[in-house]
């Protein structure tokens, strides 16, 4: 079990400092740009669907229910660290957690994903969001401490959405292609959204304030959908609230880590957020990304999820790529360029584990 100590708040966590805990770990380390024994390796959407221990473990309970258990989180989150050997878990949630917690009425539905029962359109849509804090997701405060103390060594990653993806379920009432509404409302009542993505700014950072304190090794701000915009819109639009979301934790001691969907012209602008790592899909290579985010953050991706269902000889080309394109990068974090599809094969992932830290492995640096 990993050495514990109480922090200025008084909460119990890792001690980030001692050799060999969580800070120390390859996976953090990379996020801050400092030599790694080898490139660090974990996957979006690690514990899901992919994994027949989890299709057991989740059988007829409902998502939202499996995200307020501590003891699903628990032990959907530790499956794929025994399994894969990953060099990173993730906390078991969903970006809707907190809008639920809010008061906002809204269900996961099996094969749509989030669905609002009553979709924003006014002011007072937007004012019967309350803000949130510990005492609203308890199950969340309580997972993550159980997870420290299991996963010892191994960082624990938080995460949240941020407030364009947040809003684009609220605005819309479920996934959209289009984001047609969201748009329609952006673009024609600016003053209400930028009062809807403010509210879901302060929602996320207090949703990562929550996961930190109880002792996460670092966070991701999901922006999924935000590749569906302009430069500009982006820049007027989002990248303020993504921003103030990221700002509100310069001070946690953790890294942030960026991440968005199809946002290969977005990327030099996702860099000015202020997070430590930028998150890149599959679509652009990491040696472009690098050249477009700057020197000054790590990169993390970028295998298409896709390539996961081809023969191994075609996966092991393409892990070899990346690899090689993410030498560009003062720091490179293995990871897809989005989630694990529920029909991959687990050992692929088990594979593409191992050959990461192979190809990679280097004599241990030293500051």
């Amino acid at each position: 079990m990993a050495a514990m100590t109480t922090d200025s708040t008084g909460t119990a966590r890792d001690d980030a400092t001692r050799p060999g805990g969580p800070a120390d770990s390859p996976f953090v380390r990379a996020c801050r740009r400092r030599p790694v024994p080898h490139t660090p390796v974990w996957f979006m959407r690690q514990a899901g669907r992919s994994l027949p221990e989890y299709r057991e473990i989740r059988a007829n309970v409902a998502m939202l229910e499996s995200c307020r258990r501590p003891d699903l989180v628990t032990e959907i989150t530790l499956q794929p660290v025994r399994r894969h050997g990953v060099d990173a878990a993730i906390l078991f949630s969903d970006i809707v957690v907190p809008v639920a917690a809010a008061g906002v009425d809204l269900d996961i539905v099996p094969g749509t994903g989030p669905v609002v029962a009553e979709p924003v359109r006014t002011a007072a849509d937007v004012q019967r969001i309350r803000p949130i804090g510990r005492d609203d997701v308890p199950y969340v405060d309580e997972a993550v401490r159980m997870l420290v103390r299991e996963l010892g060594d191994t960082p624990l990653i938080g995460f949240a959405g941020a407030p364009f993806t947040l809003a684009s379920y609220l605005i819309e009432g479920g996934p959209s292609r289009t984001h047609a509404k969201t748009k329609a409302l952006m673009y024609g009542e600016p003053e209400l959204w930028h009062a809807l993505a403010g509210r879901l700014a302060e929602m996320a950072l207090a949703f990562l304030r929550v996961q930190i304190e109880a002792g996460v090794s670092a966070v991701q701000l999901f922006d999924s959908w935000a590749g569906a915009l302009s430069e500009a819109d982006y820049r007027r639009f989002v990248l303020p609230h993504s921003a103030a979301v990221l700002a509100g934790l310069a001070d946690a001691g953790v890294p942030r880590i960026h991440f968005g969907v199809g946002t290969a012209e977005l990327l030099g602008a996702m860099s000015e957020a202020g997070a430590e790592v930028v998150g890149v899909d599959w679509r652009t290579p990491l040696d472009v990304a690098t050249r477009r985010i700057g020197p000054e953050q790590a990169v993390q991706g970028n295998l298409d999820p896709c390539l996961l269902l081809a023969p191994w000889p075609v996966v092991e080309a393409e892990v070899r790529r990346i690899l090689d394109e993410g030498r560009a990068a003062p720091g490179h974090v293995f990871n897809l360029g989005h989630g694990v599809l529920p029909e991959t094969d687990p050992e692929m992932l088990t594979r593409v584990v191992a050959l990461v830290h192979e190809l990679s492995a280097r004599p241990a640096d030293r500051d």
